[in-house]
């Protein structure tokens, strides 16, 4: 009883200090701009303060909500698209061989050129609504889906495997309870990547074409020189990838209890 009551007290002083650090830094780092663009070291053309950044903020705040409600329907379909296909994509290669040599080496090569230069492309080809912002989200989404969970896949025991198959297990079984079990920390990791991707790469969509949207949003404040809002929007970005990152960590705890208990 006492050795737990250690462990608790062990554990709660470490959650604190990985707390505290991370926004002691923040803090620090905030210092320094404010000072720096507060003095005139830096002028607050081409570095707002934060003080400016966050008045920005709470005046745009209605139109920020507005164009961020476009900017996460997009990510979260595409998100959501770029987990199915990377998941379906893993599940075929892992089962097939053929599929694996035919396909691993073209999902690498998606992953080679650069978004910004597919992105005209899309625009050009779909139009400026939200299909080719979706596009994009997929194509930068899933690949970490897919290799992550084709690798959890392969580092399944191999002697649960052998040992489900001497029971009569069939492929499918082994899968259901051997190998996707076995992939979920991988999965909950690449996923966390994907969704500030998504996030992203909406943004980076808005960019080269688009009606409302957080990257609409940028690109009309930018050609108005008021760089203290388009600090407030890249905030904001920050803040809806961090909280989708927690979300999925949320998930993970839920759909792996037993991870607490070690």
């Amino acid at each position: 009883m006492k050795r737990k009551s250690q462990n608790t007290t062990h554990k709660e002083g470490r959650n604190w200090s990985a707390s505290f650090w991370p926004a002691f830094a923040i803090l620090v780092i905030l210092a320094l701009w404010q000072t720096a663009s507060g003095t005139g070291l830096i002028s607050k053309f081409m570095l707002p303060s934060p003080i400016d950044v966050v008045k920005s903020f709470v005046s745009d705040f209605p139109v920020l909500m507005s164009n961020a409600k476009v900017t996460l329907i997009e990510a979260f379909v595409g998100l959501a698209m770029g987990v199915l296909i990377g998941f379906l994509m893993a599940v075929l290669m892992d089962r097939f061989e053929k599929v694996y040599q035919a396909f691993y080496p073209l999902i690498v090569l998606t992953q080679t050129v650069p978004t910004v230069a597919i992105a005209p492309l899309l625009v050009l080809w779909f139009g400026y609504e939200m299909l080719p912002k979706v596009i994009l989200i997929v194509i930068v989404t899933f690949f970490p889906i897919t290799v992550s969970l084709l690798d959890g896949f392969r580092a399944a025991d191999r002697d649960t495997i052998n040992l489900m198959r001497s029971m009569g297990a069939s492929k499918m079984q082994t899968f259901w309870f051997v190998k996707f079990p076995g992939s979920l920390s991988q999965f909950f990791a690449s996923l966390r990547i994907s969704a500030s991707y998504a996030v992203v790469g909406a943004v980076i969509s808005e960019w080269l074409g688009g009606f409302n949207g957080l990257g609409v949003y940028m690109i009309r404040v930018k050609k108005g020189f008021s760089f203290d809002k388009m600090f407030a929007v890249i905030f904001l970005i920050s803040v809806i990838s961090l909280v989708l990152m927690k979300l999925v960590n949320l998930l993970q705890k839920k759909c792996m209890p037993w991870e607490e208990t070690k």
